[in-house]
């Protein structure tokens, strides 16, 4: 898959971005040229990554956890070219004995991306050019056998539905795929695993797709995978 440079014009919100996989994007794309949006629950974290990655980067806080709070969020960052949909957590509970905790993963990793998708794609559209990547996992892929864990999976498997289904309804000048980071050594990974600037790089090659590129994928390490 072949990747392209950003143009120092192109604006990007990555939100999860004040640590692991959302932070190593931002300071990838930063690395690039992008000037780009850090969407973070705290700002005081959000404010100190800035500082870390340097020139270029700014903080915009967001409760994903309430995706009808979102709807203002165009009138501050102005438009998009790059969307990083990266925020995530994860409830291990039975989803039967913890309907909060599959409500809040719903809201976090499928509405919340679903509702920043449907405020800046059609600006993309307009100016004929978008990259959105959503950040998913094997966990979600019936062709893995919907391995889980619980409602993580499920709001996995959502948001991989949402790319493919919105890959059909977005012009092609938008280019919207999925892909799994696999393990990362972050809060949520294993210390024996890549760092996630691994990841980053693939993220990377998603978010800067040349215009024959492919759109509506699901990919890990840069391979197609099943849904």
């Amino acid at each position: 898959m072949a990747s392209i440079s950003t143009s120092p014009s192109r604006m990007a919100l990555v939100t999860g971005a004040n640590r692991g996989l959302g932070r190593a994007t931002a300071a990838a794309l930063a690395a690039e040229g992008t000037e780009v949006w850090l969407g973070v629950r705290d700002s005081a974290a959000g404010e100190e990554v800035a500082r870390d990655i340097g020139r270029g980067v700014r903080v915009i806080t967001m409760d994903l956890d309430r995706p009808e709070t979102l709807a203002r969020l165009p009138e501050v960052t102005g438009p998009l070219d790059i969307l990083v949909n990266n925020a995530g957590l994860a409830h291990v509970t039975p989803m039967i004995e913890d309907p909060e905790g599959f409500g809040t993963q719903m809201r976090v990793m499928v509405h919340s991306p679903y509702e920043l998708i449907r405020l800046y794609a059609p600006g993309m559209a307009e100016r004929g050019w978008g990259r959105i990547v959503n950040i998913s996992s094997i966990a979600g892929s019936f062709g893995a056998g919907l391995p889980g864990p619980n409602a993580y999976g499920v709001a996995k498997a959502a948001l991989n539905a949402l790319t493919l289904a919105l890959s059909r309804q977005l012009p092609p000048s938008i280019k919207i795929n999925a892909m799994c980071p696999g393990w990362m050594r972050t809060r949520m990974g294993r210390e024996d695993a890549d760092e996630p600037e691994v990841a980053a790089r693939h993220v990377m090659r998603l978010a800067t797709l040349p215009d024959d590129g492919p759109t509506g994928g699901f990919f890990k390490d840069g391979q197609p995978q099943l849904w």
